[in-house]
């Protein structure tokens, strides 16, 4: 029902969300009892194949038959096609990736039953699994890393810290910028009037300005100066 009839845009996008999948070390599992269910482009991606027993009574059949065989990496000693369709209960042909991500060669096997049970497991029986696992020992010590939104919050502090800092330094600089133009403007000034007290047009604008602030007569501010 996902592929019949589908566009090839849409296969086209499944193809890419497979590799996509596969990509980050997830396992994407397609379940069908007929090979030709699935398109060649999405059949390409899936890396472990497991082919249960076909029966090639129709031409149809056939066809699916020669499709699933030529979807494994060639065995020599095994004549894929036919045994496809002897395999018996339990049986399978399995391919499956290697360390380096490379198919293996289609082996024909037989089918370990799957060892459950319905109840839950003991503490005893939970220890015992743990222990033979393959990865035993490698994830009993708890890490606790640094997460990424705790790094991220720091940075965050750090740049608020650091925006802060130029603010306080760019009011300072300011604040001294602003005395430097007071006192700048208060020397130009007494330079000015020395200056002007050198002139005798200085001397009379100062003997004016003297005479208003002490209010005294003209006479007096000729005597003074």
């Amino acid at each position: 029902m996902l592929f019949e009839d589908a566009p090839d845009a849409l296969l086209t996008k499944i193809e890419q969300v497979v590799r996509l999948i596969r990509s980050k070390g997830v396992g994407v599992y397609f379940c069908s009892q007929n090979p030709l269910d699935i398109p060649d482009k999405v059949l390409g991606q899936l890396g472990h194949r497991v082919q249960h027993a076909l029966r090639a009574f129709t031409p149809r059949d056939q066809k699916a038959v020669k499709a699933a065989a030529t979807t494994f990496r060639t065995n020599p000693d095994l004549d894929v096609e036919t045994a496809i369709t002897q395999l018996g209960v339990g049986e399978a042909l399995v391919s499956f990736l290697d360390e380096k991500g490379t198919p293996g060669i289609v082996q024909r096997a037989l089918i370990y039953p799957p060892q459950s049970q319905l109840p839950p497991l003991s503490d005893g029986e939970r220890k015992a699994v743990i222990a033979q696992s393959l990865v035993a020992g490698h994830y009993e010590k708890e890490v606790d890393r640094e997460s990424a939104f705790e790094m991220l919050k720091v940075r965050a502090e750090q740049q608020i810290q650091a925006s802060q800092q130029e603010q306080q330094q760019a009011a300072e600089a300011k604040a001294e910028s602003a005395g430097s133009n007071r006192m700048g403007f208060a020397e130009s000034f007494g330079k000015s009037v020395v200056r002007a007290a050198g002139s005798q047009i200085g001397r009379s604008l100062i003997r004016g300005v003297m005479g208003s602030l002490f209010g005294g007569g003209g006479s007096r501010k000729k005597s003074i100066w």
